[in-house]
């Protein structure tokens, strides 16, 4: 077993060294290659962990070098869980990436040529399996060099203006942080005499304070910046929304996580009674917090999501913060969780801008109507980012809260004020493109999509997208597309005036804050029912497990936070139960199942499908409630299906399965009106069976 420990680090590598033999014309070649050996190793990442797990660490030196002078390859839990989702990830991305491909075989969706994506790409998987299971600082350090070297190539591939502009910038950081590892790791040997992780673990508790204390600081700051953690993370949203989508999801994904495993290995091993909790308190908090004001204000996906990874990041720091078996725990598996998650919400977003031709979700409209698996795709893995229950994402969350509670201290209860406020934030973030990009009618945008259904004369289009641009710069678009830039060059003009970094970022944060102050003053418009708040306040005790005042407090603020990020119109209930009524529906309704079941049966049976169709049928009932009650039960019945409900007209729109006789639209009318009659007789309200009664009679 020992010899699978280094193949995760050489087979990515022998590989890389077999496409420069075959030269960079046989891309099917390069693509089989390429898939093979990171299906090998995912495969051989699992069979580790499955080992680590069962049989405890495996621990291997390379080169038969005994520790601390050999290199060290370890293989816990920890690092066997990170490598295993790491190779996972990086295979889906790639196979994303082959689906995306161009016409031209020799270019990927970027117009780079493939014969550099691929041993690029693979070289960047071998320096992520060799940071995880690095066993000392300088292999660590090698690990991240080859990561890093991988990701400038991937961050500026395609050779864009935009690219070659951040990517000089991330590359800048990336050399710095290097700078600064490369001096951790000369004042860590000058104060122990060894790089080993596990030596180090014994040797610092006997060195002096003030150096001990010094390696500390190096190492936080140092995988801080690989994590992109506040205030360290100025370089991330500009640099990562450039690049290509598969580069972009596997850096968010992949990147910062490996910076998050670093402080986690090394804090907790290291200086397990040293947590500088203050200081972790304080840029969890402010990662939390900025970022997700940063996401807010944005009108770019990719900009977005950008913020978000910085703002979710401190989640992860959190858990480091506490300190305690709950905590870690809970920043593990939220690790994992953010890893797919982030990574699928920039995969999708790929495909939304290569549908569309643009990630401005202030320009995107239909897509839920026009790309319904696209729109699925994007809203299970962005409630899951905001920790909707029962995603993974909420538990994930509601472990790091329990985490924060159980401390007790003060900082543990600002983190958990400051969780809060972000899921809220996160959700009203998700809800905004969710809204705007999907939930729109599809030419109230200004994508590909609407494009398609207006057509407009040459004079009239140019006003209309000068009308836009301004929009959009409005509502936070600091720049506008390729595209529009080529329609009109007059409103593609560069700034006369260039802001800094920091400008840039105190910008950010003031838009995000008007944001949410106006999301705030319009939230008093809305109603909040005291009923649907005591209701998820009973759901949110019972996740939780036992009843506190904290668990309380917590419960009624996402309560009321919920109900104020995703409004829902006010229903009259206005319903009288009658038991003799109830148990009349309960046996026709049953009675109906059996037949309609057997009849179903039958014409699935025989060897010709009757004819369908779809019939609109009145309603004499108005409240939304009956309506609904109505159209459950007719859906219930097989061999119909109700695919719309119109509340203000109380018309039901029903797909029936058996349409061939000529009568079928006036049975379907009378079964619907007989149903109707026995729910309202069980449950309507006296002005519900006065209505149908009347129009019966």
């Amino acid at each position: 077993m020992n010899a699978l420990v280094a193949l995760p680090v050489l087979l990515p590598l022998f590989a890389v060294g077999i496409k420069f033999v075959l030269g960079p014309r046989r891309v099917r070649m390069q693509t089989f290659i390429s898939l093979a050996v990171l299906s090998a190793d995912t495969v051989i990442s699992t069979v580790l962990l499955v080992e680590a797990d069962r049989h405890g660490p495996i621990v291997v030196q390379v080169g038969s070098f005994a520790a601390p002078l050999g290199i060290s390859l370890v293989v816990d839990r920890f690092s066997g869980l990170m490598l295993a989702v790491s190779s996972a990830v990086t295979l889906c991305v790639l196979l994303y990436s082959q689906s995306q491909r161009s016409a031209d075989e020799n270019e990927d969706e970027t117009g780079a040529p493939l014969a550099v994506f691929y041993p690029t790409y693979l070289v960047l998987a071998a320096g992520i399996a060799d940071s995880f299971l690095a066993g000392d600082l300088f292999n660590l350090y090698v690990g991240f060099e080859v990561l890093l070297t991988a990701s400038y190539v991937l961050m500026t591939i395609g050779g864009t203006d935009a690219r070659i502009r951040h990517g000089a910038v991330y590359i800048m950081v990336g050399a710095s942080s290097s700078l600064l590892f490369v001096a951790a790791i000369a004042v860590a040997y000058a104060a122990c005499g060894t790089v080993n992780l596990a030596d180090l673990a014994v040797r610092l508790a006997t060195v002096a304070p003030a150096a001990r204390l010094a390696v500390q600081v190096l190492l936080i700051t140092v995988f801080a910046v690989k994590a992109a953690v506040f205030p360290l993370s100025a370089w991330l949203p500009d640099s990562y929304p450039t690049a290509p989508a598969p580069v972009t999801a596997v850096f968010a994904g992949l990147l910062t996580k490996v910076g998050i495993y670093s402080l986690i290995r090394t804090q907790t091993l290291l200086f397990p009674h040293e947590r500088q909790a203050p200081l972790l308190y304080t840029v969890a908090a402010l990662s939390m917090i900025i970022g997700i004001l940063g996401a807010v204000a944005q009108a770019d996906l990719k900009r977005l999501l950008s913020f978000t990874l910085v703002s979710h990041v401190g989640f992860l720091v959190l858990g480091l913060a506490i300190g305690s078996v709950r905590a870690l725990s809970g920043v593990l598996f939220y690790a994992m969780t953010h890893i797919t998650v982030q990574t699928t919400l920039f995969l999708v977003t790929g495909l939304i801008e290569r549908r569309e031709g643009t990630a401005d979700f202030g320009r995107l409209a239909g897509l839920a109507r026009l790309a319904p698996v696209l729109g699925l795709l994007f809203f299970i893995p962005a409630m899951n980012l905001a920790g909707i229950p029962p995603l993974s994402g909420f538990i994930a969350k509601l472990a790091l809260l329990q985490a924060a509670a159980a401390d007790g201290g003060v900082g543990a209860y600002v983190l958990f004020a400051a969780m809060l406020v972000t899921s809220l934030l996160t959700l009203y973030a998700m809800t905004k493109v969710w809204a705007r990009a999907f939930w729109r009618a599809p030419g109230e945008g200004l994508g590909k999509s609407a494009e398609r259904q207006i057509i407009m004369p040459g004079s009239d289009s140019v006003a209309v997208i000068r009308s836009s641009y301004g929009a959009a710069r409005g509502i936070g678009g600091r720049r506008i597309s390729h595209r529009l830039g080529r329609t009109d060059r007059r409103i593609h003009r560069p700034c006369r005036g260039r802001t800094t970094e920091s400008e840039r970022i105190y910008q950010r944060c003031s838009r995000g804050w008007r944001y949410a102050l106006r999301a705030l003053r319009g939230s008093s418009a809305r109603a909040t029912s005291p009923v649907a708040v005591v209701w998820l306040l009973g759901v949110w005790l019972l996740l939780w497990g036992s009843i506190s005042p904290l668990a309380i407090v917590s419960g009624l603020v996402i309560g009321i936070g919920l109900l104020w990020a995703t409004p829902q119109p006010a229903v009259e209930i206005g319903l009288r139960f009658r038991p003799l009524a109830a148990v009349s529906l309960l046996f026709y309704l049953t009675l109906d199942l059996f037949v309609s079941s057997c009849r179903v049966a039958w014409h699935i049976l025989t060897p010709r499908l009757p004819e369908s169709a779809i019939y609109d049928v009145p309603l004499r009932v108005r409240g939304g409630l009956m309506i609904s009650m109505v159209a459950v039960a007719v859906t219930a019945v097989p061999g119909s299906t109700v695919i719309d409900a119109r509340p203000e007209g109380g018309m039901l729109q029903i797909h029936v399965f058996d349409a061939s006789s000529p009568d079928a639209e006036a049975n379907i009318r009378r079964d619907v009106r007989v149903l109707e009659r026995r729910i309202t007789a069980a449950f309507g309200s006296r002005t519900e069976r006065r209505r149908v009664l009347e129009v019966d009679g």
